[in-house]
């Protein structure tokens, strides 16, 4: 599980689709993916007409304390063997006290095909995911390696420290000439602000030259 294969996936649904001018959006590790397809030598011009980064930067980092403890609740919901999302937002709330960010996560949870009376587990498989940990943190090319000049917006949550005066040059080096706003947030930009997310990436969307 790589960005490079993540990416390759996107831009297979797109010729499937026979998809062009196509706006991307992503967040977090979303936003690692959308960027390597703008990145990548083998994305044919004029398939992506806008990019939108949400509060992530192109840079290799370990993954914040908070994504680790996500991971360990949603664990423990998983090995309770609960069958109520009302309980498994209660066993979340001892990792996670916003309840808008365990809504956010629970929003992968099901039955995954069987049952209504079947154990909760989610979409992702969790020990793929923590697995797949040392690639979540990388990014696959280094500042000066790659260069994108399409319409690119990155938004950054203002609680945030995803996109800081760090990594900022780092973003500058590979989209030159990206946009960046930001919302009082934190790091869940779209589900924290929506509708104020929402007014951004159409305003953004609708200076494009398509």
């Amino acid at each position: 599980m790589t960005y490079l294969h993540m990416a390759a996936d996107v831009l297979g649904l797109f010729r499937r689709l026979s998809l062009s001018n196509v706006s991307l959006v992503g967040h977090s590790m979303g936003g690692k993916v959308a960027m390597t397809l703008a990145l990548h030598p083998e994305t044919p011009a004029g398939v992506l007409a806008d990019l939108i980064v949400s509060d992530i930067a192109p840079v290799r980092a370990k993954v914040s304390e908070d994504t680790v403890r996500h991971l360990e609740g949603m664990e423990e919901v998983e090995r309770s063997g609960i069958t109520a999302r009302k309980e498994a937002d209660r066993i979340l709330g001892h990792y996670e006290k916003d309840p808008n960010v365990r809504a956010f996560l629970l929003t992968n949870l099901g039955v995954n095909g069987g049952p209504s009376t079947s154990p909760l587990k989610f979409k992702v498989p969790i020990d793929i995911l923590k697995e797949g940990r040392p690639e979540i943190e990388s990014f696959p090319w280094a500042p000066g390696e790659r260069i994108s000049h399409g319409h690119t917006l990155f938004v950054k949550g203002m609680k945030s420290k995803y996109i800081n005066r760090h990594n900022t040059p780092v973003i500058r080096e590979f989209f030159p000439g990206a946009a960046i706003e930001e919302l009082n947030t934190g790091h869940w930009v779209h589900a924290e602000k929506p509708n104020e997310f929402k007014n951004v990436v159409i305003d953004f969307i609708s200076h494009t030259d398509h």
